[in-house]
């Protein structure tokens, strides 16, 4: 009897070996589980002439004035090479041109405010010195945009005495600010003066033709006419592609057509801002990243910039601080190109003054890490390339107004975002399928979990802890 006991304890224990075994197979096979053939985002076709560096472009605005103690070129230029170690690839500078004296608001008055278009602001250096700054971005793999402001000039600029005729003038024949602001600093430029269209696009060729910039930002660009813009547009390509980024409030795509490659998506900024800290409405982000734009054309995605941070105050105003991770991890994914202001990578507790000097005091470089994290997966996967050389954004369905989660594909690859835009636990459902693959990056709110390539786990991602999120790569049939 008791061999008879052993022996069947033998079996027993064979065939629970066995189980064990064969269920490390099965788990191990589920993990390594292969992805359906992603489908392709449809083509669409379209001729438009763009530069051919805009589809991993990540813009970084610079403030010159408050950059550096000095405010000069000279001495922003010795950060560039932490900016290019960060991945920016993309310097926007605000208005480098003299600034009026008369009408001036503040110390030093508004960059907006210009006395002359062909020339820098001494504060700054000369045009020798932002040739020099030009050159050695270029030679480190930066684009550089500039700010051009055609809707208005300073009021000693020099077309108020020679051409009084190219501003807009009241019935009593005085030159008039822009109406219905208190722009008072300016003078309203008037578009229906040929003469004045024609200075000012010999105005923008000799920054690109003489200073080899690859590009504007164009403030107010909504109170220029269309015709104008396409045409300045058809010209300055002639000379060399470039890239065009319109200031434009209005709900209109009119301006992306032909003129602009892009405008600002201040719809989603209003919609990140009020996630921030309004638990339930990530649903509302995402209609943002999916609006029907003219072929070619892409929104500029962004936390903050130069009017938001003055006017609005410092990121911890607008923000939970805790969701900073979660949302830049949003505008680097989303479909868009990416904005960073200047010192944002530094501190969520910087607002600085428009028209006096205000220092950026550098030295933690907070988010750096998380920045350059993003930019570095912006980059180096095609479904986040800006435009029509990336994929679109598809909805994930989930259960949860708290989560936002997403996928863009492009080339056989497929890049996801799920994340928890809420300073709760959040237990998630959903309703697809959600494609195996690597984390490339976790966060939980200000803490990065892991930014190394790591196999998922798919269970992970129906418990999210406040502002937890995960991007995710995936190949196709892999």
């Amino acid at each position: 009897m008791k061999n008879l006991i052993s022996k069947k304890t033998g079996i027993f224990k064979k065939s629970i070996l066995f189980l064990l075994i064969a269920s490390m197979i099965f788990s191990l096979s589920a993990c390594r589980k292969k992805n359906p053939v992603f489908k392709e985002d449809e083509a669409v076709t379209g001729e438009r002439l763009q530069a051919d560096w805009i589809d991993k472009a990540i813009i970084y605005e610079v403030n010159v004035r408050q950059y550096t103690k000095e405010g000069t070129f000279d001495a922003f230029s010795k950060h560039l090479e932490r900016l290019k170690n960060m991945g920016i690839n993309t310097l926007w500078f605000m208005p480098i041109y003299p600034i009026s004296e008369e009408n001036r608001k503040g110390e030093l008055g508004s960059y907006y405010s210009i006395s002359d278009y062909k020339n820098i602001n001494p504060e700054f250096g000369n045009l020798d010195d932002f040739k020099n700054l030009v050159d050695k971005a270029h030679e480190m793999g930066f684009h550089v945009i500039i700010d051009w402001v055609a809707n208005h000039t300073g009021w000693d600029h020099v077309w108020i005495k020679e051409h009084p005729d190219y501003y807009v003038h009241d019935d009593e024949g005085n030159i008039i600010h822009p109406l219905n602001t208190d722009w008072y600093d300016v003078a309203q430029l008037d578009y229906d003066n040929e003469d004045m269209q024609t200075a000012m696009i010999d105005a923008m060729s000799f920054w690109v033709k003489d200073m080899d910039v690859d590009g504007f930002r164009c403030d107010y660009a909504q109170g220029v006419p269309v015709a104008f813009w396409e045409k300045a547009r058809t010209e300055l390509d002639k000379i060399k592609p470039i890239y065009m980024l319109a200031e434009d409030g209005t709900e209109s795509s009119s301006l992306l057509l032909n003129a602009f490659d892009s405008d600002y998506n201040f719809n989603l900024y209003s919609s990140l801002t009020f996630a921030s800290k309004m638990p339930g409405s990530a649903d509302s982000i995402l209609k943002h990243f999916t609006e029907d734009l003219p072929f070619g054309s892409f929104r500029m995605s962004f936390l903050d910039n130069h009017d938001q941070n003055t006017y609005s105050g410092s990121l911890n105003l607008r923000y939970d601080p805790a969701s900073l991770n979660a949302l830049y991890a949003v505008i680097f994914t989303g479909y868009g190109v990416p904005l960073i202001y200047s010192g944002n990578e530094e501190d969520i507790d910087i607002s600085l003054e428009f028209f006096d000097k205000d220092d950026i005091e550098f030295g933690d470089y907070k988010y750096e890490e998380i920045l350059t994290d993003l930019a570095n997966i912006k980059t180096s996967y095609k479904p986040l390339y800006n435009g029509i050389y990336g994929g679109k954004v598809r909805e994930i369905k989930e259960d949860n107004k708290s989560v936002i989660a997403y996928e863009r594909v492009k080339d056989g690859e497929k890049i996801t975002l799920i994340a928890n835009i809420s300073n709760t636990k959040q237990t998630v459902k959903y309703s697809g399928t959600i494609s195996y693959g690597d984390v490339l990056l976790h966060g939980k709110g200000e803490e990065i979990v892991s930014d190394k390539k790591e196999e998922l786990n798919i269970k992970d991602l129906n418990e999210l802890e406040p502002f937890e999120f995960y991007i995710i790569y995936s190949q196709s049939g892999k």
